[in-house]
C-alpha cells in the first residue's frame, strides 16, 4: 500500500489534517511581511536639502514674514513643476528669487552643489523609514536596494543550508529553529544602531524565513492524501497573499519603521512555542531508517482522525532507491518576474497602502484559478501559462507612457496575480518532483534560483536611469523564456509523492530496482518482500 493510501486508513483529510495545516499555514501571513515591508520601511518620501539655520541679517537682508516653501527658494533650485530639486543647492543664497513673480524662475546659469547640511522629509506618510532615518537619498540611494539584495541573500543561503541539514536533521527540528531565529533577528532588527547592522539583521532573518518556507510546506503536504494535495496547498499560497494585504494594514496604523519590524516579528515567539507540537514527517522518519517513530507519528495521527484500530493495525516495509531533478530557471524567473513588479510600488504614483492592497488581492483569485487549473488541466500546462502570460503583460508595460498610471498600475497587477499565482503552481511541482530522501535538498537549491532571481530584481530597477521602460523589458523576458521550457517538464497530476529516487527514475521510464511499500499484517505471517 503506497503512503497515500495509508493516509486514506487513517483518515485521509482528517481532524489532524486539517489542524496540522493551521498550525503551519498561519505563519505564512508574517513571512510574507517580513519580505515585502522594505515596500513602507524603506518607503523614499519627497525630500529636498535642509535649510541651514540663519539670519536674514548675516546676508544684510531686512527680514521678511516668509513661510518655508517660499525661503526654500533662495536655496534650492527647482524644476519646471516648481518642485524643489531633491540633492542640489545652491553654493549661496539667491534672495532675488524672492521677489519674482513667476512661479518658476530660470536658475540654469546658478552655481549649485550636493546637499551641505542633509535633508529634509515629507513625513505626511511616513513617520520614519530607513531612508529618512541614515539618509539613503542622492548618491547614497542605491543602499535601499541594497538592503533588500541583502535579505534575499540571506534567503538563498538559507535555502542552501538549511534545506541540506533538512533532508539530515529532520524538517520539524529546524522548522522549531528557524521560528527562534526569526523571532530574535526580526525583533532585534527594530533596535538596529546602524545601516550596517540592519543588513546584518535582514541577512539573518531571510535565513531564518527560508528554513520555515521550506519545512513548513513539507511538513504539511507529507501528510495529506493526493486528492486533498492541490487544495491544501493552494491555502498555503492563500496565507500569503492576505498576508500581503495585512501588512499594509500594519504600515498604515504603525508609520514607523521600528514600529512595523516589531509588530511582525514578536508574534513568530508564539509560532515558535506551538511548533514542539508539530509531528515530523513520517515518510523522512521512514526514509531515515527510524521506523518505530514513523509508526508512533502515523498512530498518532489516525488517534486524533479518530481511526485507533487503523492506526495500530500497520506495519511498514521499506526500500531506498533513487532520484530526477526539476528544471530551477522556472523558478529563478517566477521569483525575478514577481519581486521586480512587488518591491517599488512607488513607481505607480498612487498611495504605496492602496497598491498594496490591490496586489495582495489580486492572489485570491488569481490563486484559485491556479488551483482548479492544476487539478484539472495540469501541473505542466499551467506553469507554463502562468510564466508566458505574465511575462507578456510585463513587456507591454515597458511601453506604456508614464502618464497612463490607470493601464500601468492593472497591467502590473495582473502580471503579479500570475506570477503569485505562478509561486503555488511551482513549490507544489517541486514537492512532486523530488523523492522524500531529497526532497528537502531539492526544495532548497530550487528556493536558491529563486532567490538568486529575488537578489538580481532590485538592481534591475537602477536600469531606469539609463532607459525608461528598460527594467520591465528585463523582468518580462525572463519569464516568457521560462513558460517555453516549463512546457518540457514531465507531468505529476494524480501521482502519489515519490519515496525513493528508483521509483521516480522509474516513472521516467527507467528501470525500478525498488519501491516503497506499506502493508497490513495478515493471519498468516508473510515473508517480506
Amino acid at each position: 500500500m503506497g503512503f497515500s493510501d495509508l493516509m486514506d486508513s487513517v483518515g485521509g483529510l482528517g481532524r489532524f489534517q486539517f489542524i496540522n495545516s493551521a498550525l503551519l499555514i498561519i505563519p505564512s501571513i508574517i513571512m510574507a511581511s517580513h519580505t515585502l515591508m522594505q515596500n513602507f520601511s524603506a518607503a523614499v518620501p519627497d525630500h529636498h536639502c535642509r535649510i541651514p539655520n540663519f539670519t536674514m541679517s548675516n546676508w544684510n537682508i531686512t527680514p521678511l514674514a516668509l513661510d518655508g516653501q517660499t525661503l526654500l527658494k533662495a536655496f534650492v533650485p527647482h524644476d519646471g513643476k516648481n518642485k524643489p530639486s531633491r540633492c542640489l543647492q545652491f553654493t549661496e543664497p539667491q534672495w532675488h528669487l524672492l521677489f519674482l513673480n513667476q512661479s518658476v524662475a530660470n536658475t540654469s546659469g546658478l552655481q549649485t552643489e550636493p546637499c551641505r547640511y542633509g535633508w529634509t522629509y515629507n513625513k505626511k506618510e511616513f513617520n520614519e523609514t530607513i531612508v529618512t532615518e541614515w539618509d539613503l537619498v542622492c548618491d547614497l540611494r542605491h543602499l535601499k536596494q541594497m538592503s533588500q539584495t541583502v535579505y534575499m541573500g540571506g534567503i538563498l543561503a538559507g535555502a542552501i543550508i538549511l534545506g541540506g541539514l533538512s533532508d539530515k536533521f529532520g524538517r520539524r527540528r529546524i522548522l522549531i529553529f528557524s521560528y527562534l531565529k526569526l523571532a530574535v533577528s526580526g525583533t532585534c532588527t527594530a533596535f538596529s544602531p546602524s545601516f550596517s547592522v540592519f543588513c546584518i539583521l535582514r541577512f539573518v532573518t531571510g535565513m531564518a524565513i527560508s528554513g520555515i518556507i521550506l519545512n513548513a510546506v513539507s511538513l504539511n503536504l507529507e501528510w495529506i492524501p493526493i486528492k486533498s494535495r492541490t487544495i491544501m496547498g493552494a491555502m498555503n499560497s492563500f496565507s500569503s497573499s492576505t498576508g500581503q494585504i495585512a501588512l499594509a494594514g500594519f504600515a498604515y496604523v504603525t508609520r514607523d519603521w521600528r514600529t512595523l519590524q516589531l509588530v511582525i516579528s514578536v508574534p513568530i515567539f508564539f509560532f515558535f512555542f506551538y511548533s514542539w507540537w508539530i509531528p515530523e514527517s513520517a515518510r523522512w522518519l521512514i526514509i531515515n531508517k527510524k521506523p518505530d517513530e514513523a509508526l508512533k507519528q502515523i498512530r498518532r495521527v489516525a488517534r486524533i482522525n479518530g481511526h485507533v484500530k487503523e492506526g495500530e493495525a500497520i506495519t511498514l516495509e521499506v526500500r531506498i532507491s533513487g532520484f530526477t531533478i526539476l528544471n530551477f530557471f522556472t523558478m529563478c524567473a517566477t521569483s525575478f518576474g514577481f519581486y521586480g513588479l512587488v518591491m517599488d510600488l512607488q513607481r505607480f504614483g498612487v498611495s504605496v497602502f492602496l497598491v498594496q492592497v490591490i496586489f495582495g488581492a489580486i492572489d485570491f483569485p488569481a490563486k484559485a484559478l491556479c488551483a482548479f487549473s492544476m487539478m484539472f488541466i495540469g501541473r505542466r500546462v499551467t506553469q507554463a501559462v502562468l510564466l508566458l502570460v505574465p511575462g507578456l503583460l510585463i513587456l507591454a508595460n515597458a511601453f506604456v507612457p508614464y502618464e497612463l498610471q490607470t493601464l500601468r498600475t492593472t497591467l502590473a497587477v495582473l502580471g503579479k496575480g500570475m506570477l503569485g499565482a505562478s509561486f503555488t503552481c511551482i513549490y507544489m511541482y517541486t514537492l512532486e518532483l523530488y523523492p522524500t530522501v531529497i526532497r528537502q535538498t531539492g526544495m532548497g537549491f530550487g528556493s536558491t534560483m529563486a532567490r538568486v532571481g529575488s537578489m538580481t530584481a532590485p538592481m534591475v530597477t537602477m536600469l531606469e536611469d539609463y532607459l525608461y521602460g528598460l527594467p520591465l523589458m528585463v523582468y518580462g523576458t525572463l519569464p516568457v523564456i521560462a513558460g517555453v521550457i516549463a512546457v518540457f517538464l514531465p507531468e505529476t497530476l494524480n501521482m502519489p509523492l515519490p519515496e525513493t529516487i528508483d521509483y521516480v527514475e522509474n516513472q521516467l521510464g527507467t528501470q525500478c530496482q525498488s519501491t516503497p511499500r506499506y502493508t497490513y499484517p495478515s493471519r498468516t505471517p508473510a515473508r517480506p518482500v
